[in-house]
């Protein structure tokens, strides 16, 4: 029987990022949720999906909710006069308050839907940074950015003459606080950075970085990409300025997202796009804006996508956030015990447990990362493989790609066990065409596109 998660009420002035059932985690019973992974191959194993830091599984509670929506309330939003129009509405407008209750936003008004992380930052970019930045002025982001939170400072900067500062990591992939304190004595006017590493796991201490950012006068944009599937995120809490974050990661459709955004900055910033929706009122010569959130929707969203995430939102309040990060990180530290007692496997990512995630980022000696991927794919394992997106990261930690597995709520020990079972035998195995420079040359218009997604 599926464990559907009743919705979570929120009482005013509670903290309702923390909210989570008494009941005890299971990750077979909620594994249960989530239809896809009932999936068997030919031999009968069932899937082991360890991707979920690329884009995660959705639970019956998430698909539900989209598919009722379009059977039932389906209807462009706050034009119409009528009650399928006025249904729609209610429906998409509850979804921001499930999204603002799950990081504490002060108020539903601070979150703008979007369609991922990389839509919400470029946002950010465009709307803020055309606004507030000019020549000669800096910006701070870190070697742990993807590139979604980096591409769009490059291009603002190269247009405006804004200066990047890079802030450096230490030799196991952490954030370096000191080279974030030489970087911040330059007097940015905004840092870049993400709470948790997409690529090898680090986390940061992100409510301290804060603190230095603000003292050094810099507003903060936060990529919680990775953090906020998995993890209490509390947005006042942190005093954070900006909060990025896609649904897709976090059990819900892809195409849906958030950005938060401190509120009195979103109403001094212009509109990102323009067109229906975001307009008080329109002249021949002149065009009047919207409040915030508005502003920032303009045409037709993405109702459903945004009723799904709503959903989502509920649902992993409802099985707990604390539990969430405290159930995927352990089965990542026992992944990584395991894979340790490989000879010809390494680890990569932070020593200190403790600035660790969900995330377990190897190698296998000699071993071609994609090739090892499409290996384990025989044996119904999902993973991926690559440099994820963070190209300056793997050239400072000198790596042209890893192997990487990412936890989420659904996936139970036996996940974990059977791809440590499969690196061992695959390590062991002499297989030459998983070797680097045979895998290239297998090849013949060169390494795959997809290892530098």
């Amino acid at each position: 029987e599926s464990l559907m998660i009743d919705q979570v009420l929120v009482q005013s002035g509670a903290s309702p990022a923390f909210a989570q059932t008494s009941a005890p985690f299971d990750a077979e019973h909620l594994r249960a949720d989530f239809p896809i992974l009932e999936q068997r191959d030919a031999r009968g194993n069932r899937l082991v999906f360890l991707d979920s830091a690329s884009s995660s599984q959705k639970p019956l509670a998430v698909l539900e909710a989209v598919d009722e929506h379009y059977r039932t309330a389906n209807a462009n939003i706050h034009r119409g006069r009528y009650a399928l129009s006025d249904l729609a509405t209610s429906k998409y407008e509850h979804a921001r308050e499930q999204v603002a209750a799950l990081i504490n936003a002060p108020t539903p008004r601070s979150c703008i839907f979007v369609r991922n992380t990389t839509e919400a930052i470029n946002l950010v970019a465009w709307s803020w940074g055309r606004s507030n930045l000019h020549a000669g002025d800096r910006i701070a982001i870190t070697t742990l950015d993807h590139h979604s939170n980096l591409v769009p400072w490059q291009l603002l900067a190269a247009e405006k003459g804004v200066t990047i500062l890079h802030v450096g990591i230490t030799p196991d992939g952490q954030l370096d606080l000191d080279d974030l304190d030489r970087a911040l004595a330059q007097e940015p006017k905004a840092l870049c950075f993400p709470m948790t590493s997409n690529s090898v796991g680090s986390v940061t201490d992100a409510r301290e970085v804060i603190r230095r950012a603000h003292a050094a006068g810099a507003i903060v944009i936060v990529d919680g990409a990775q953090a906020v599937p998995h993890q209490p995120v509390d947005v006042q809490d942190l005093d954070c300025d900006f909060l990025a974050f896609s649904g897709h990661k976090m059990a819900a459709p892809m195409g849906s997202g958030v950005l938060f955004g401190r509120l009195s900055l979103l109403d001094a910033m212009p509109p990102f796009m323009a067109g229906g929706g975001m307009v008080r009122l329109v002249t021949p010569d002149e065009s009047f804006f919207a409040e915030v959130p508005e502003r920032f929707e303009a045409g037709t969203p993405a109702v459903g996508e945004a009723i799904g995430l709503g959903a989502a939102a509920d649902y992993l309040r409802g099985v707990g956030l604390d539990a969430i990060h405290h159930h995927t990180t352990h089965l990542a530290e026992s992944l990584r015990d395991q894979l340790d007692a490989i000879p010809g496997v390494r680890l990569h990512g932070p020593r200190d447990r403790d600035h660790r995630s969900g995330i377990v980022a190897f190698t296998v000696d000699a071993l071609d990362p994609v090739s090892v991927a499409a290996a384990l794919d025989e044996d119904s394992i999902a993973v991926r493989a690559g440099r994820h997106c963070c190209h300056p990261l793997f050239d400072a930690l000198g790596l042209d790609g890893v192997i990487r597995a990412s936890f989420y709520l659904y996936n139970t020990q036996d996940d974990a066990d059977r791809l440590a079972s499969a690196i061992d035998r695959i390590a062991s195995g002499n297989r030459k065409d998983l070797r680097r420079g045979e895998a290239d040359a297998a090849n013949p218009c060169g390494r795959p596109v997809y290892l530098d997604a």
